[in-house]
């Protein structure tokens, strides 16, 4: 599942040809497929515990795999919505939170933490491995066929599932509560499609292309402020559906506890950066640099083993260190690989200093990812574990489609300003022309490969000399963008530190000492 977000990245330059569609389209429906998680991952959480957490697991599945299906044979852009971004979607968030709570209700003490880590190696190295897969598919196949595996893959989970033990819950099954679930997922819903239309329709001033402008404003201002009214109406309702009685469908009280809150503001910020670094890389790696999907995957290696590999190390690690201290190492670890990554970007790629750069950012989501999933679900008891599970992947895919659409938005945004103040700025090009470009481009550009702009000037009946300039000018801006997008990426790395200090901040042989101690002062011997 996690798989999905990373493969079909390197495969943007393919979907766009082969749907005859744009990078702002692709980055769209990249986007709902993660937005559509996060909606309905309470949703989810909850019908697990109300059918029972396998059950969810097996529905899911197979709701998941004819998504599959769909996409694999998808004619349209749309069709490939439907099947991709909805019903996988909606597969997932049936999945993922039933997986955690099956985990906690199979495993105990040491090999639960064991297990955590080594599904958030899993899903670290199923991000970290898309891109090479992808690559390889688009390249020598098509990017179908990892669908179609998806398909058979999910034929052979489902044969397994009946040696996984059901988690119990306390009490009986809880009803679902449609209200709160339209609340949550409108709210969501809408603020993700404010940053995601946000180059599109401008920020705070209106573009061209935004379809009001209600008191002179953006429309992704009032989108945004709408899905925020919504979300304080969810929280409202579950209060009231707390003090009379009904069950809310996620008890807000459990982000009181500060532990599980810090790991979910982690697992957010992990995603967000991410995502947000895999939707900008392959831009670079593809529409500058001029790589195949295959030649991209290869690139961005590195990143794959590290991230496999510090996972790992960090559930032995997490015996000797505090989480807190692990989580902070890996997010300056990932701060340190963005600022390097931002020195890579030239017109020339220098493969080298590119694969230690993505080595690192590996080594530091590795460390990150394998510590925060067992922190959110050992905060809880095993009534929790569902709801608990529920917010920790609404947290993972808003930071997601937040990541692709944020970072996204910077990136395409940025390449139109600089772009425009490049063309005003060159004495190449005469004042006519650029009005003339900047006229054109002032709605937005799409990001396409250099050769693409000259061809366009040269059908506009640009003489040689300024198409050459406006080419040069545009792949400054390709430039100028992609590392704005990097430095927001960074940026939000620091600051995700501020928020790690209700994390466990002592080591597990300590904790355990402790609690061992705690047991001999108290027994009655």
């Amino acid at each position: 599942m996690v798989l999905d977000q990373s493969a079909m990245n390197v495969s943007i330059s393919a979907l766009v040809a082969d749907f005859d569609t744009t990078v702002t389209t692709i980055q769209a429906v990249i986007t709902f497929y993660c937005l559509v998680m996060a909606m309905f991952m309470l949703t989810g959480g909850k019908v697990g515990d109300i059918i029972g957490r396998r059950k969810a697991f097996v529905v899911g599945l197979i709701i998941y795999a004819c998504g599959s299906a769909v996409t694999a044979l998808a004619p349209t852009v749309a069709v490939l919505t439907l099947g991709w971004s909805v019903l996988e979607g909606v597969g997932a968030a049936l999945v993922l939170p039933a997986m955690v709570a099956l985990i906690a209700g199979n495993f105990e003490g040491a090999s639960r933490k064991v297990a955590y880590a080594v599904i958030g190696g899993v899903a670290g190295a199923g991000i970290a491995v898309g891109p090479i897969l992808g690559g390889w598919a688009t390249t020598e196949y098509s990017w179908r066929i990892i669908f179609a595996g998806e398909v058979l893959l999910v034929g052979l989970i489902l044969v397994m599932t009946p040696k996984v033990a059901d988690a119990g819950r306390d009490g009986p099954a809880p009803r679902l509560d449609i209200v709160g679930t339209f609340l949550s997922a409108a709210g969501l819903g809408l603020v993700v499609l404010g940053v995601l239309q946000s180059s599109t329709w401008g920020w705070v001033k209106p573009t061209e292309d935004s379809p009001v402008t209600p008191f002179g404003f953006s429309l992704t201002v009032f989108v945004i402020g709408s899905g925020a009214a919504l979300l304080w109406a969810f929280t409202a309702w579950q209060g009231h559906r707390v003090s009379s009685d009904h069950d809310p469908l996620v008890h807000l009280a459990l982000l009181t506890i500060a532990p599980l809150r810090s790991g979910l503001i982690g697992l957010f910020s992990q995603n967000l950066i991410l995502m947000g670094v895999f939707f900008t890389i392959p831009l670079y790696l593809q529409l500058v640099i001029g790589l195949d999907a295959l030649e991209t995957g290869l690139a961005m290696l590195p990143v794959s083993i590290t991230m496999f590999l510090a996972s790992a190390a960090g559930s032995r690690l997490s015996g000797r260190y505090s989480i807190r201290s692990i989580v902070r190492t890996g997010l300056a670890t990932t701060t340190i690989a963005t600022v390097m990554l931002l020195a890579t970007i030239d017109p020339e790629l220098d493969s080298s200093s590119f694969a230690w750069s993505m080595a690192v950012l590996g080594v530091g989501m590795g460390l990150i990812a394998s510590q925060l999933g067992n922190v959110v679900q050992s905060s809880v008891d095993a009534s929790g574990r569902g709801e608990a599970g529920g917010l920790q992947f609404t947290g993972q895919q808003l930071g997601s489609s937040l990541g692709v659409a944020l970072i996204g938005a910077i990136v395409l945004s940025g390449l139109t300003t600089a772009f425009v103040s490049n063309i005003s700025s060159d004495q190449r090009i005469s004042d006519t022309v650029a009005e003339q470009v900047g006229v054109a481009v002032g709605s937005g550009v799409d990001f396409v490969s250099a050769d693409q702009v000259a061809t366009a000037a040269r059908e506009a009946g640009l003489d040689e000399p300024t198409t050459e300039a406006l080419v040069d000018d545009y792949e400054a801006a390709q430039l100028q963008s992609l590392k704005a997008g990097l430095l927001a990426a960074a940026f939000l790395a620091l600051l995700s530190a501020a928020f790690t200090k209700d994390l466990p901040h002592e080591a597990l042989e300590s904790r355990n000492k402790q609690r061992a101690n705690d047991a001999t002062v108290d027994s009655p011997t």
